[in-house]
């Protein structure tokens, strides 16, 4: 059983934990046992150092031993992405810059699971500053994805996505400003959340709106999304967005019927056919379930501008600013990215964010109607990995690095509630991710409909071949 023990939900090794059939010690020995089988396949897992792990395993299980209460997540087996600081292990950035960089505390995410028991063995993957969905980098290399070594897991939370789906890790937190947590878990067929802004706080310098970027909870099920969403999500007045979430202690299926609007590309966005292929099964099992499926999709006019602009600037203000003339030893979409960016005008700011109130007040209009919006995560199916990002979508010319992921940008503007679902495969057996949308603040209602979804299609369920 100590080898399938992994392959286990994070939930499920909760259980066994809290039962005694299985110690903190077991389950991380089966942990590192699995890291050592795959990850020099995959590359998921950096900076490993399971010495903290070890000692992490042992307090949980001599408290429990003494009868003593045990955190949420006491005993089960994590890797933190390597854009969050960590006092245990090197924070890299993914950066020749910061390859030897040792933080001296925990940002709040990382301190928030360690306090509730986890075991952290080591950093995920991840692109260089988490810029651009392809995890590689001049540090520790390209992670690769599970289901097709030749193609990518996608990023920035990239090697994350792969520690989950592979087993080598029970939870994983992730990040995402345009698709960094949602894309990597669609094309790695596992469940990541964007919340609304200020569920999961942030007490990361700079300006605390508009937030494009958030942290957030990624996991094997919807279950076990949620039971590191509990944790990460407590409200802090150290964060003026911060506002918390009331979370149930067992999710429930949806117990309605639901509306839900259905877009293939979000009015105009070009999406590859073997990606369409997928989603297309999608209102056929929707319907299924009783509920209701119209195809619509909000008015995102002018997202792309805003998205581009405010990113743009938040990071010549943020990154070149901080980085100064070391800006120049970083890949060269970064440089580039930094260069528009401080070329943008306060006038262009301005307008972009007042667009963004305008964009905010179409999403309530349009989710008065609809309690569920549905459509790609990703415009494309995993790519192979020696390119670093798609050229041509659908026949169309990209003209940036980001510019193939508006799929997932459009949402990050409208400021709702986004979570990655696997949705199926392509006909060369990638996995495909349906985003699962909601009005502003109905976070409980998308992670309620993913769960009822998940339990209908079970999609989630395969398992890459090199597990077998």
């Amino acid at each position: 059983m100590t080898s399938e023990l992994p392959d286990l939900s994070a939930c499920e090794q909760r259980a066994l934990l809290a039962s005694s059939r299985v110690s903190a010690r077991e389950l991380l020995e089966a942990h590192l046992d699995r890291v050592e089988r795959v990850n020099p396949t995959l590359n998921a897992v950096v900076a490993l150092d399971p010495s903290v792990a070890v000692q992490r395993a042992a307090a949980v299980d001599d408290a429990r031993a003494k009868g003593q209460p045990l955190g949420p997540l006491a005993g089960l087996v994590t890797a933190h992405k390597d854009l969050a600081e960590t006092a245990d292990f090197p924070t890299t950035f993914g950066s020749p810059v910061f390859a030897d960089n040792r933080p001296t505390s925990d940002n709040l995410l990382v301190a928030r699971v360690k306090a509730a028991g986890a075991a952290a063995i080591g950093k995920t993957n991840t692109p260089e500053f988490g810029r651009g969905s392809h995890t590689f980098n001049p540090v520790y290399g390209t992670t690769l994805n599970p289901y097709d070594p030749t193609r990518t897991c996608g990023g920035s939370s990239g090697g994350a996505a792969v520690a989950l789906r592979t087993g080598m890790v029970a939870i994983a937190d992730g990040s995402d400003m345009g698709g960094s947590l949602r894309n990597p878990a669609g094309w790695n067929n596992i469940v990541g959340l964007r919340a609304s802004p200020g569920v999961v706080p942030s007490v990361a310098p700079g300006p605390p709106w508009p937030r494009l970027g958030t942290e957030g909870p990624m996991g094997r099920t919807v279950d076990d999304l949620v039971l590191l969403l509990r944790v990460i999500s407590a409200q802090t007045d150290a964060d003026p967005l911060s506002r918390g979430m009331d979370l149930p202690t067992v999710l429930k299926p949806m117990d309605r019927p639901l509306r839900v609007a259905f877009s293939r590309n979000f009015g105009n966005l070009p999406v590859e056919p073997d990606v369409l292929a997928v989603l297309d099964r999608v209102p056929a099992m929707i319907e299924g379930l009783g509920w209701e499926v119209v195809e619509a999709a909000p008015d995102f006019s002018g997202a792309h501008e805003v998205f581009a602009t405010l990113r743009g600037w938040l990071n010549a203000t943020g990154m070149a600013a901080r980085l100064g003339p070391k800006l120049t030893e970083l890949k060269q979409t970064i440089q580039d990215e930094a260069a528009t960016g401080g070329r943008v005008t306060a006038q262009e700011v301005a307008d972009s964010l007042d667009h963004l109130r305008v964009l905010w007040l179409r999403a309530h209009r349009f989710f008065a109607d609809f309690d569920l919006l549905i459509g790609p995560v990703s415009q494309v199916s995993p790519f192979p990995v020696d390119i670093e990002y798609p050229r041509v979508v659908a026949g169309q010319t990209m003209t940036s690095y980001i510019e193939w992921m508006m799929s997932c940008c459009y949402i990050t503007v409208l400021g709702s509630p986004a979570l990655s679902l696997p949705a199926g495969f392509t006909d060369a057996g990638l996995p495909v991710g349906m985003q699962l949308v909601g009005g502003p603040w109905q976070d409980l209602t998308v992670l309620r409909a993913a769960k009822t979804i998940e339990t209908a299609t079970g999609h989630g369920l395969v398992r890459p071949a090199l597990l077998e």
